[in-house]
């Protein structure tokens, strides 16, 4: 038979001296001296390159005459993907939440393995994800109900109690004030000073709302027609030192606060940004497999478009697929810039 490779064999074989767990399920290595295969991230010992070929899935390396390896266990890794799709399908369309012990009965997993299979997958919890996808409803419906009572029934909260616990947090401001279109809302901004150029930095007293670079007020003012915005303040202003400090100090830890909001498959993309090692890279391929939704590559690429805190959620670290460095909102020069940094180059 003909072999076809899903990646460059120099490509394969560094992420198999890595141990990439995000590579699984791309390709799998077989060792000709023990007639084995393997995912990337198996945590054996690595034989010599020289006796490993690699192939696009297993069903092609068992072809070949291979047989899985009994201790990573390669076979389930498409299993486990199939999995995360049919939950996301699952809490998608329920219109009540779904429990933990049930998800996982209807998919066929012990519960305590696939919560940790789902949040490895997607970022969050299966309880987390729901709860977006409910709140994103809940959003919609705020947008197009007379009644705000009337549109946190509508987004599936069996009552309005339940939806100020978790909704309104998660949306970062009151339901009525969503419905205004942020009315009420008071964000902060000043533009700071970089080695990459000026940068807009604006918050709510929860966290960050918007970061980005060549924007001013009234770019701001647009996005957020209805808030109060207001310039400056001793707060914003050591908040605006820990952002400047993610762009030229990348190696240091900064965990900032976040007031932003998306679809529920969004903030899934987003939070698996945040994931990403520093100095490391995903492909939009890998990211999307990351949230559970290997399909779903153009919506990830959409996803980081919409990133609204640049740097914080670091979108400049994903590529394409054949290791070339795709687009960028704010200039592919300053991605360049920022993932040298990272790796120290």
């Amino acid at each position: 038979m003909t072999q076809t490779f899903l990646l460059d064999p120099d490509i394969a074989w560094a992420a198999f001296e890595a141990r990439d767990r995000h590579s699984d399920g791309r390709f799998v290595g077989a060792v000709r001296t023990t007639g084995i295969y393997c995912k990337p991230s198996c945590p054996a010992r690595h034989p010599k390159r020289e006796h490993v070929t690699f192939y696009r899935d297993p069903a092609e390396a068992r072809e070949a005459g291979y047989r899985a390896c009994l201790r990573c266990k390669p076979d389930e890794v498409g299993r486990d993907r199939i999995a995360v799709a049919q939950a996301v399908a699952l809490l998608a369309a329920a219109e009540e939440m779904i429990g933990l012990d049930d998800l996982a009965l209807q998919v066929g997993y012990a519960p305590h393995h696939f919560h940790r299979l789902f949040k490895r997958a997607t970022g969050v919890t299966p309880a987390a994800y729901a709860r977006g996808l409910r709140a994103q409803r809940a959003a919609k419906a705020l947008t197009g109900n007379a009644s705000v009572t009337a549109a946190i029934y509508d987004a599936g909260y069996s009552a309005p109690s339940r939806f100020y616990e978790d909704g309104a947090k998660r949306l970062g401001m009151s339901p009525s004030a969503w419905k205004r279109g942020g009315a009420g809302v008071t964000i902060r901004w000043t533009i700071a000073d970089t080695s990459l150029g000026a940068m807009l930095v604006a918050a709510t007293d929860r966290g960050l709302c918007r970061v980005s670079f060549d924007e001013d007020e009234a770019a701001l003012c647009a996005r957020f027609p209805n808030a109060e915005i207001v310039e400056g303040g001793s707060a914003l202003a050591a908040l605006a030192a820990q952002v400047v400090a993610s762009v030229e100090s990348p190696e240091r830890d900064h965990d900032l606060p976040l007031d932003v909001q998306g679809t529920a498959f969004q903030e899934a993309i987003w939070q698996a940004l945040r994931a990403i090692p520093l100095g490391e890279t995903r492909s939009y391929a890998e990211l999307a497999a990351m949230v559970g939704n290997p399909g779903a590559v153009r919506a990830a690429g959409t996803a980081c478009g919409a990133n609204p805190v640049a740097i914080v959620v670091p979108c400049h670290r994903v590529q394409r697929g054949d290791g070339t460095l795709g687009g960028y909102a704010y200039g592919v020069d300053r991605k360049v810039v920022l993932r040298k940094r990272e790796r120290h180059d």
